[in-house]
């Protein structure tokens, strides 16, 4: 895709336009699971103004639970506090009684540099996890991703599979974030849980809706592969549940769990009902190649004039995948069942876009 695929900023700073105004699944609300009333009275989110902490934040108030969060940017209505995830002095203080710390802060970049990447979500994971210890939580959250798999696989990968670093500074430190949370559990130091969001999409969604739809109209937007990368999007409110599942379950302790929707359709099929909003019959593509060798060197150019891109071979590689991912595990343990169809989701996603005259 031509530009940016994922935002070059921290999650923690969050989409300028909002989190999502459609109504959380009924899943949230007929769950097997003990409630969450009963298991936390107050969490705290990293990334609290983001777009997946502020959908997490609002299905924990909708149950009753106290919610407070960390982000750039100060949120009294949110009880977000502003302060630098890697600088835990100044808000530290705001995770005292909290029962649960869910990390979504990240940087989520392709082109970020590989110190960047560290500092922020391996470094920041640790700092996370330091103040989650001192001030007594219960349970951390990691926020990882399925990019820890890397881009290459030919069939859809569980949990089991290993993880390889390919020198992609998202990936690589997403894998390293990953150990820092699981030598916290396995130390004893805090009770840990890792969850591996697929492609998370949904109303305001900035990296899977917003850009795709700005550079579409600007006659910008290309994806490799021919359109055939497969893309694993899950909707928003599907993965909160999921998030909420994996947290409150005794047996997501020390666990790792991929949740992605259960379709998987190609780029171009996806891509496709945001070109359909704007009245376009086909999204560009052309061979994964020639995609690497555009992207570089535009990528590349809008980089040396001193405003941020995506472009480049390592967005094209996400979007040129061969595979998916499997969510047995999670179905088996904590009862996770995506109901949010890719058609349904991406209704929402033009309601919303309509309303705020997107399209």
């Amino acid at each position: 895709m031509l530009e940016v695929a994922a935002g070059r900023s921290l999650d923690v700073a969050g989409s300028r336009i909002g989190a999502s105004c459609s109504a959380l699944s009924s899943a949230s609300q007929d769950r097997d699971q003990k409630g969450s009333q009963g298991m936390f009275r107050k969490i705290f989110v990293t990334g609290g103004n983001g777009f997946i902490g502020r959908a997490l934040m609002r299905l924990y108030r909708e149950r009753g639970v106290e919610v407070c969060g960390l982000d750039f940017r100060a949120d009294r209505d949110w009880n977000v506090v502003a302060g630098d995830l890697i600088e835990p002095a100044s808000w530290q203080s705001a995770v005292n009684g909290c029962d649960l710390l869910i990390h979504t802060a990240a940087l989520l970049s392709n082109t970020s540099s590989m110190m960047d990447s560290w500092r922020a979500n391996v470094l920041g994971t640790r700092r996370a996890l330091d103040v989650a210890v001192a001030a007594g939580v219960r349970r951390f959250v990691h926020i990882s991703s399925v990019g820890v798999f890397g881009f290459e696989h030919e069939t859809d990968v569980d949990e089991k599979v290993p993880l390889r670093p390919i020198g992609h500074p998202y990936v690589d430190s997403k894998i390293a974030s990953e150990h820092t949370v699981l030598m916290a559990h396995t130390s004893g130091e805090i009770e840990c849980t890792i969850v591996r969001p697929g492609d998370v999409y949904g109303p305001a969604s900035r990296p899977w809706v917003v850009l795709p739809l700005e550079i579409m109209k600007a006659g910008r937007f290309l994806l490799p592969a021919h359109g055939q990368g497969i893309f694993s999007p899950v909707y928003i409110d599907d993965l909160v549940d999921g998030i909420a599942r994996a947290a409150e379950s005794p047996a997501g302790a020390g666990q790792v769990f991929n949740l992605t929707g259960t379709e998987k359709p190609t780029c171009a099929q996806y891509f496709g009902y945001l070109a359909s909003m704007l009245g376009k019959s086909r999204v560009p593509s052309v061979s994964t190649g020639l995609a690497n060798v555009v992207t570089d060197v535009l990528g590349g150019a809008t980089r040396m004039l001193g405003r941020p891109s995506e472009l480049g071979r390592n967005t094209m590689w996400m979007l040129a995948r061969r595979a998916g991912y499997s969510i047995e595990k999670a179905r088996r343990l904590i009862g996770y069942e995506p109901r949010v169809t890719l058609a349904d989701g991406m209704a929402r996603v033009e309601q919303w876009c309509r309303e705020h005259r997107l399209i």
